[in-house]
């Protein structure tokens, strides 16, 4: 952008009173709607959050050093403001706001800062976890759309940690994926594999995100679970978690990402018949789940409801513009 053309209001003898409107004004001269409004309404919370606390030079600057310390230490195997963005509850809040849900479908929850792009294709009935990675599991699943019928060929990826606590990428050199996949449903919606019996785990907290749920009284363990992503053409994609009911950590995860509708229960298998099916061994674990998709046209319509309706559903008062720009 060449500096010579862009105008810029006359902004001197800046205070207090005239600074939030003038970063506004200043911020305002893009040709991106969305982008307007949303720098608007941050520096209108931000400015407003300073005026409100009464913030110090000091708990500025200890700010913004925080800040730093979460730059510097994030690698492309650590998200430490993912894991920000997760203790604060903002992950939780976007998927939330971002995911409206019928009652029948399948809720979301937090992707976390574990994600990668690097899982192999699992064939159904095959292991995502290499030998002595856990307790072994079987997961059995259906796929189906809110009216109950079948989806074929969505592909799903599913990844969780060891029975140390730790997914592949926390662990130092090149391990390669381990404990993830990427999965195919069936011609009837459905797909299975093996994996480990999830176990509840820390996040990292040897960092400022650490530091700081230290200061706050919080711990910050998560409850064992196994998370999907879910996508096909047509339909919402899912990001979502299945979670172990019972676990100490049910009630309190460090990250806001428990629902009650995403509890499940692995129970021990039984019968020699399913054991031989699933090529798996008596009193392996096992769980079953039925997830359920939302269609691209149905989900755009809750959504475009959710926006009309402004923030207010969302437990914020603040006015807003109806509808949102987009």
């Amino acid at each position: 952008m060449d500096s010579c053309n862009v105008k810029i209001p006359s902004m001197i003898d800046l205070t207090a009173e005239n600074i939030t409107a003038n970063t506004i004004a200043v911020n305002s001269q893009g040709p991106d709607e969305r982008l307007r409004y949303l720098m608007e309404r941050l520096v209108t919370h931000l400015h407003g959050f300073a005026r409100e606390t009464q913030l110090t030079t000091e708990e500025w600057v200890k700010a913004v050093v925080f800040l730093r310390d979460a730059g510097q230490i994030s690698s492309d195997t650590r998200q430490e403001f993912i894991l920000l963005s997760d203790v604060l509850g903002l992950s939780t809040l976007v998927e939330s706001v971002n995911n409206p849900r019928p009652t029948n479908a399948t809720e979301s929850s937090v992707l976390g800062p574990f994600h990668t792009k690097n899982a192999h294709f699992t064939e159904n009935g095959d292991s995502i976890a290499s030998p002595n990675k856990g307790e072994s599991c079987l997961v059995r699943c259906t796929l189906k759309d809110t009216s109950g019928n079948p989806i074929p060929d969505a592909t799903i990826d599913v990844w969780e940690a060891d029975d140390t606590g730790r997914y592949d990428s926390q662990y130092e050199g090149d391990v390669g994926p381990d404990c993830r996949g990427v999965l195919k449903s069936n011609k009837d919606g459905e797909f299975w594999f093996k994996c480990v019996k999830p176990v509840s785990y820390p996040i990292p907290h040897d960092g400022p995100v650490g530091k700081l749920l230290g200061v706050l009284g919080r711990h910050p363990f998560r409850p064992a679970h196994l998370h999907f992503k879910i996508e096909r053409e047509g339909f919402d994609s899912l990001i979502t978690a299945l979670y172990l009911r019972g676990d100490p950590y049910e009630t309190s995860d460090a990250v806001f990402g428990v629902k009650s509708s995403l509890l499940v229960t692995p129970r021990k298998i039984q019968d020699p018949e399913i054991a031989k099916r699933y090529s798996v061994s008596v009193d392996d674990w096992d769980i079953h789940w039925d997830f359920v998709l939302v269609g691209e046209a149905e989900g755009r319509q809750l959504r475009q409801e959710r926006s009309l309706a402004g923030p207010g559903n969302t437990g914020c008062a603040a006015e807003t513009a109806q509808p949102l720009p987009e």
